[in-house]
């Protein structure tokens, strides 16, 4: 019987001791992302650190030292986009307003909205790099078979520390669903609408 007591007892203590393990993680779990904020504010991951600021009036230091630049594109599997840097590569003076494109083609049958993100790599150049113009401000709508060129203008702080060469910004492509479905479902109403006057 006292067996039968212990048992019961250390199965309760185990019990509270599984349900503070769950609020714990639970608690965690919304910490997280303020804490992941923190950090790629502090590191500049993520492309955090980048800044977004207008050209009109742009002054900026100009520098002798240049670096390279690369470029990449990706396009998550809920897109159906082709998506590629117009160059792989450039070769940049630090403060100067550089230019770079990518082009994106839509081969499917619809119109569909995507919304681009970017990375830099290392996580401390982004705190450097600048941008003026980048189609990543804005959601991008490409009709069926549609191409187009998207430009990214940039310049790079002369106060980049010495040990960065290389730079690379990277972009990837997603879906924007909710998006892209009320457009299509609009278009449809229109089209209909038009074929029954």
């Amino acid at each position: 019987m006292a067996k039968a007591h212990k048992q019961q007892h250390a199965n309760r203590k185990m019990a509270r001791v599984l349900v503070l393990v769950a609020v714990g993680m639970f608690g965690f779990g919304f910490a997280l992302w303020p804490l992941y904020d923190i950090f790629c504010d502090i590191t500049g991951f993520g492309g955090r650190g980048v800044q977004e600021v207008s050209a009109t009036g742009l002054q900026q230091q100009q520098s002798q030292r240049q670096i390279t630049v690369r470029f990449d594109a990706t396009v998550n599997s809920g897109l159906n986009w082709e998506f590629k840097p117009t160059q792989n590569t450039k070769t940049v003076n630090l403060g100067n307003l550089s230019h770079a494109s990518y082009t994106t083609y839509n081969p499917g049958e619809k119109a569909v909205i995507g919304h681009a993100i970017y990375n830099v790599a290392p996580p401390e150049a982004s705190l450097y790099f600048v941008k003026t113009e980048c189609f990543c401000f804005t959601e991008q709508l490409l009709k069926s078979g549609e191409t187009r060129e998207m430009p990214v203008n940039f310049y790079i702080s002369p106060d980049l520390p010495e040990n960065i060469k290389t730079i690379t910004l990277s972009y990837t492509f997603f879906r924007d669903e909710k998006a892209s479905i009320a457009m299509n479902h609009e278009s449809s109403i229109t089209t209909k609408t038009t074929n029954d006057t």
